[in-house]
């Protein structure tokens, strides 16, 4: 029989809580100054929410291999990204440059027109001696870096393989499909990027290298070999909990951007619910397999000891929460995405920090791992604290931003989203996980409610670009 459960009550049944379930390491938690030769494994994971057995959002999800990974790593429970969409997203975590900062906004932006002089991440451990390389998908597919120095080597993402059966999304055109691919897992492009990267690992390098390895799925289509979809019937996959009034408190913006007539509305109405959730649940398995590749490769070669680990995910996904399938949100499904960070030395294996963080940090933080110079015009800021004390005082909301001037702020506790005809939202994630009631909804909001959202509102950017 099919169950539902609200998705957070996994992390408190089945995660442990902070550092404290965890025996610490005795490992120096220090970053010394031969750590400069530190090299980085860098592992980006398209369209990934918390589904992950690890983030306990999902009690179906079977993912050995990112609890592998999770189990050496510092896990943040709470990662957010700076734009819940892909290349928004990508680029101000690659350029360490906010989306209010740059004007990328949008998928159709071409990046490198905003910003012709940025020094993404590569660049700048290039500049420090470091080999930088990557594969798959690290920037939207239509705009890579076209900087002439962008990498020392790069192979884009490759195209999908076509599916036996296929599962459309009713009323249009759509890539919007999922079913089992025709071939074999060695023949997708997620399996030739995990082989390179694999590949990499063994060769002999005679500098400090950065790879990155970009992998696709889940993002749609959701097609990957029958034996992921064989893992997650339909029948007896568990649904997220969706409120069927979950709207009625949210201003007439929020509500088209949730946009319940859209993906959601054509999935409830083709009865294709479990099979949509069956299918991601699939390709997050198909992605952990080719992760487990990756890892048991650094593990088997001389670079173990000296090579951090950051792996992330883009931004989240709904699926029917909120009333919405994908992205392009402000709440906590399309910002939330998988952060862990494994760092040799500094962080503490198997903790789990709560605090909330922006992908915006990543840049600085691996600057500071690194022991590299740090970089002014960086927006974010190392959270390198959190890796050595997972509980360390930490008082920066994250920041997440849905197209020009409508922006919402994840705080410990709350959630504030401000858009840009000034109408509001607020969570307490204290007593409402899901955010399904609008404290700020109505004429006379509580004035504690209104305290609150006022002291979060002096972290919105004071530029919109």
């Amino acid at each position: 029989m099919r169950s539902t459960m609200n998705r957070r009550d996994f992390l408190k049944r089945y995660a442990v809580l902070g550092a404290g379930g965890f025996m610490l390491s005795n490992q120096v938690l220090n970053i010394r100054t031969a750590d400069k030769h530190r090299n980085v494994l860098f592992i980006a994971v398209d369209d990934l929410n918390d589904w992950i057995s690890p983030m306990g959002g999902h009690p179906d999800t079977i993912t050995p291999n990112f609890e592998k990974l999770a189990a050496r790593s510092a896990l943040f429970m709470s990662a957010h990204s700076a734009a819940p969409v892909c290349n928004p997203s990508r680029c101000s975590l690659m350029t360490g440059i906010l989306p209010s900062t740059s004007g990328v906004y949008d998928n159709k932006d071409r990046w490198r027109d905003f910003l012709p002089d940025a020094k993404t991440i590569p660049m700048y451990f290039m500049e420090h001696g470091y080999h930088a390389i990557g594969r798959g998908k690290i920037y939207h597919g239509p705009y890579p870096d076209t900087h002439p120095n962008a990498w020392d080597e790069y192979i884009p993402k490759g195209p999908d393989l076509p599916a036996q059966t296929s599962h459309p999304r009713y009323g249009e055109a759509s890539n919007f499909t999922w079913g089992p691919i025709v071939g074999t897992e060695e023949d997708m492009d997620d399996y030739k990027v995990a082989s390179w990267t694999i590949e990499k690992l063994q060769q002999d390098h005679d500098k400090p290298f950065f790879i990155a390895c970009g992998l696709y799925k889940p993002h749609i289509k959701w097609h990957v070999p029958e034996k992921y979809f064989d893992m997650y019937p339909p029948e007896s996959v568990t649904l997220p909990t969706v409120n069927p009034n979950d709207l009625d408190d949210i201003p007439p913006i929020g509500v088209e951007i949730a946009a319940p007539n859209g993906k959601y509305g054509d999935v409830m109405a083709a009865d294709a619910w479990a099979d949509t959730v069956a299918a991601y649940l699939a390709n997050i398995s198909f992605t952990d397999t080719q992760l487990g590749r990756v890892l048991d490769a650094l593990d088997k070669s001389k670079y173990r000891d000296n090579t951090i680990i950051v792996l992330w995910g883009d931004h989240g996904w709904h699926l029917g929460e909120k009333l919405h399938y994908a992205k392009w949100t402000p709440w906590e499904e399309a910002t939330k995405a998988p952060l862990m960070v494994s760092a040799p030395g500094v962080t503490r294996p198997g903790s789990k920090c709560h605090q909330p963080v922006s992908f915006i940090d990543i840049y600085p933080t691996l600057l500071e791992l690194c022991a590299l110079p740090p970089k002014s015009d960086l927006e974010g800021k190392s959270f390198v604290s959190l890796l050595k004390n997972p509980n360390a005082s930490w008082n920066r909301p994250a920041l997440s931003t849905r197209g020009r001037n409508n922006h919402s702020l994840r705080s410990q506790r709350w959630r504030y989203i401000r858009y840009s005809d000034g109408t509001e939202e607020l969570y307490d994630h204290n007593n409402d996980e899901l955010e399904w009631n609008n404290l700020l909804w109505g004429e006379n909001p509580d004035p504690e409610h209104r305290r609150v959202a006022d002291e979060l509102a002096k972290w919105l950017p004071k530029k919109n670009y």
